[in-house]
């Protein structure tokens, strides 16, 4: 089972990161440049559709094999355990995503204009770059890697 789960996550790792990769190297330059809101503002509903889900499934297939992997839930956090290091990368990473997008729903979007679009952008670029670390930290898993 756990290999399905993994698929799962990977798949959907490769859609949230995937997704923001694109936003960083295509729309967003577009964007900045123009001052057209309406190109993010297509783009952004187009990939929610498939982005939101996609995170929800990577929450919900890490908590999976982190518990599978780790089954004592409270050494998720402990020092001694090799695989809690990445668990709790994973955790911080999550943590950040979400802060970050409550923080542009909430301040940012609602009065989003030409004049704030570099705000948004100083968002999009870090949760593009937490993706990527999400991935990176994913890897380790199986690897040893970077962390």
């Amino acid at each position: 089972m756990h290999k399905y789960i993994l698929m799962l996550h990977i798949i959907s790792a490769t859609i949230w990161a995937g997704g923001h990769l694109i936003l960083v190297f295509t729309i967003l330059p577009k964007v900045l440049n123009t001052k057209n809101i309406e190109i993010l503002i297509r783009f952004e509903s187009g990939f929610e559709k498939i982005g939101i889900p996609s995170l929800i499934v990577q929450v919900i297939t890490g908590v999976w094999m982190a518990y599978d992997l780790v089954p004592d839930i409270k050494s998720w956090l402990l020092p001694h355990e090799p695989l809690a290091h990445l668990i709790t990368y994973k955790i911080f990473l999550l943590l950040l995503t979400i802060g970050l997008a409550i923080d542009a729903r909430l301040r940012i979007i609602p009065k989003l204009n030409e004049n704030n679009l570099k705000s948004l952008a100083f968002h999009i670029i870090p949760v593009t770059i937490i993706a990527v670390l999400f991935i990176i930290v994913g890897v380790s898993f199986r690897t040893g890697g970077l962390f």
